[in-house]
């Protein structure tokens, strides 16, 4: 999967065959390359043309790659630089990162090799091309969503289809994907963004009160009824209602919504009579509804009047670049927020953010930065202040003589830091309840 598939890439080298042959391999994974044999050649190709990356020998007849760096990097910022060469001292490697380049290949190289140095190189063009934008906290961010990779433009497309219609909505996506900004962002989008936005937790909600929190309820319905009271379908009325975990509905309930999908007519418990109500539904889960449908948990007939415009949010671990656009994002907000000091991140730390898979996806991730930053006793992040879980360890990820049982206290333990113990938030994150939760910390000895 390319994850810079519209990246320009200028190659310079006084090698015809080392040009061919980097044009050959960048081209092949969809990247624009054009090739220069001299400095002379490559800097009329930077005047007439937009280049995010330069790729350049270091020692050329005439003038060197390290005063190309320095005239790049002094004329056009928003283009990054990589030197290659066959002439690999340290010596070099320390100039010609003092004049700017980002990343330093020395011949020969395996194309593994090369195609992770670029991008490398993009992923940090990336965050810097963002930085103008951060100090705002991205005003001009997609109601609230951050992201700039093809998986979210995606869903973002999605959204500005589904904003303006009245079909049901759902949802999909891992704990922490940011189903609740999505589902704001499609009312806020939308003709009924100035009505109310009803956002319902129903696995939060015990089931003996879910109906009278949907529906409301009048006056001597139940002991401690002392007052007739609307529901959440009342408050929405002529706007949207949010139902998050609907997987959690009971069966019951699910023949009770279903009604209201069918009729747009509520009853609230303990009266006969029904209300109209003009809401517009989006719900959303985590979890497989088809696959619970052919478990008998969930109705198939309410899951088709759901399933009306599904969007399905990616884990962050497949999107790409937003990695490092997020962990900025969050930097900046929580300095702010908490009125610290600049702190920066250790290019080996911004590796090991990047390189780690998120099982509690972006939620997880805000937490981790504000506990860096929180925590962190300088100004600078280094990989000994990430969590255990993940820094590199030999034992962790060669140690293949480990019972599953240890494995997964240790995902537990990991999951329950980064949620500062929230058993809720590390059941939804571990896909279990919170029963069972505390029954695999009792057995694990996890405090």
């Amino acid at each position: 999967m390319k994850r810079y598939d519209t990246a320009t890439i200028l190659a310079v080298d006084d090698s015809p065959d080392a040009l061919e042959l980097l044009q050959r391999n960048l081209t092949s994974r969809g990247y624009h390359v054009f090739i220069a044999e001299d400095v002379q050649s490559a800097l009329k190709i930077l005047e007439s043309t937009k280049i995010d990356l330069v790729l350049t020998d270091l020692k050329m007849p005439g003038i060197s790659g390290l005063d190309l760096i320095r005239h790049i990097r002094e004329n056009y910022k928003n283009t990054e630089v990589m030197m290659i060469t066959g002439y690999a001292t340290v010596e070099g490697a320390v100039e010609a990162v003092k004049k700017g380049a980002e990343e330093y290949l020395a011949k020969p190289f395996t194309d593994h090799e090369l195609f992770t140095a670029v991008e490398r190189s993009l992923d940090k063009l990336h965050l810097r091309r963002s930085e103008g934008v951060f100090p705002d906290l991205f005003k001009d961010s997609f109601y609230g969503l951050i992201g700039q990779s093809s998986a979210m433009k995606r869903v973002f497309r999605t959204i500005s289809k589904a904003a303006d219609t009245t079909a049901t909505v759902l949802i999909t996506g891992e704990s922490g994907t940011g189903k609740e900004l999505v589902a704001r962002a499609i009312h806020y989008s939308g003709r009924r963004r100035s009505a109310s936005f009803v956002a319902v937790n129903c696995g939060g909600i015990p089931e003996s009160l879910l109906e009278s929190e949907l529906f409301g309820y009048m006056k001597g319905a139940f002991t401690g009824a002392t007052s007739t009271r609307a529901g959440f379908f009342q408050t929405a009325d002529g706007g949207t209602i949010f139902l998050d975990e609907i997987s959690e509905a009971t069966v019951s309930m699910q023949v009770k919504l279903l009604r209201v999908l069918q009729s747009k007519e509520v009853c609230m418990v303990g009266s006969t009579k029904t209300q109209q109500v003009d809401v517009r539904i989006i719900a959303a889960t985590n979890k497989d509804l088809q696959e619970l449908v052919k478990l008998g948990l969930f109705r198939e007939d309410l899951y088709f009047r759901l399933n009306i415009i599904n969007i399905g949010i990616p884990p962050l671990r497949e999107r790409g670049e937003d990695t490092l656009l997020l962990v900025k994002y969050f930097m900046a907000k929580y300095r702010r927020e908490l009125g610290s000091p600049e702190v920066v991140f250790a290019d080996e730390v911004l590796e090991a953010l990047k390189k780690y898979r998120w099982p509690g996806n972006v939620r997880e991730m805000e937490n981790t930065i504000q506990r860096l930053i929180l925590m962190s006793d300088n100004e600078r992040v280094e990989m000994s202040d990430l969590p255990g879980y993940m820094r590199f360890s030999v034992i962790r990820e060669r140690g293949y003589n480990r019972t599953i049982a240890e494995v997964e206290a240790e995902h537990i333990r990991g999951v329950l830091m980064n949620v500062a113990g929230n058993k809720s938030r590390a059941a939804g994150i571990l896909g279990i309840d919170r029963k069972t939760l505390r029954e695999k910390m009792k057995r694990y000895g996890i405090e």
